[in-house]
């Protein structure tokens, strides 16, 4: 495994140099600190969550532009109330022409709701919960995501994480192969064994390049794409 200061030097290469890299990466926002993570909502955590789950596999734009129906037809992501969503108020929401009606992604909000309320009761909030969770074992918070949220596994997780501003790394294609070509694992399959081994590199490379998780997944990926 190389350094880090090695593999930035091949993501600026094919990026144009230190400054175009640089001025990629300040495209997106920094991750925020746990402590304003914490002061936003449960009911933007059951947001993002939803916002996500129906993305996957969907055009990204179609529900963005939807997106306001999404709040309305959702009742702003109340938790309380959507964990408690009476059988008779889902089949009004499978056919409301404001959200994109597919069954199953309805019903995960509700199962999201659930999840997240019992966060809520288990710490007192599940906000504060996610927020202070220690980024350095991200993947052990891809896992609780994974077994107690609805159709949070695989990126989708990862990625409402990152666009609620949580420092975190996110596998993408272009991330795993830049893991692989580093040595860190050996294949695409992420096993326990090969998750493991992705958070040490990402602990290490943080520790010795003093760059948040964030920029770290990005640079990676910007050291396999294509030059330009």
């Amino acid at each position: 495994m190389r350094s880090f200061e090695e593999i930035e030097a091949l993501a600026a290469e094919k990026k144009g140099g230190p400054a175009a890299l640089n001025a990629l990466l300040a495209e997106h926002n920094a991750p925020r600190t746990a402590e304003e993570l914490e002061k936003v909502g449960d009911d933007r955590w059951l947001a993002m969550f939803t916002k996500c789950v129906f993305q996957a596999g969907f055009s990204w734009k179609v529900i963005d532009q939807k997106w306001p129906g999404f709040e309305e037809a959702f009742e702003g992501f109340d938790v309380p109330r959507l964990a408690f969503l009476p059988d008779e108020a889902f089949e009004e929401l499978l056919g409301d022409k404001r959200i994109v009606r597919n069954g199953a992604k309805i019903r995960s909000v509700q199962e999201n709701a659930i999840f997240l309320k019992d966060l809520a009761t288990e710490h007192g909030s599940a906000a504060g919960f996610l927020s202070h969770y220690p980024v350095d074992d991200q993947i052990g918070l891809m896992e609780l995501l994974k077994k107690r949220g609805s159709r949070l596994g695989g990126n989708t997780g990862q990625i409402a994480l990152r666009f609620m501003g949580k420092e975190s790394f996110v596998l993408s294609g272009d991330v795993v192969n830049a893991l692989i070509r580093e040595n860190v694992i050996e294949k695409d399959a992420m096993s326990k064994k090969n998750l493991t081994a992705i958070q040490a590199a990402f602990n290490e490379w943080k520790a010795t390049s003093g760059r948040p998780l964030n920029e770290i997944s990005r640079i990676l990926a910007f050291s396999v794409g294509t030059s330009h």
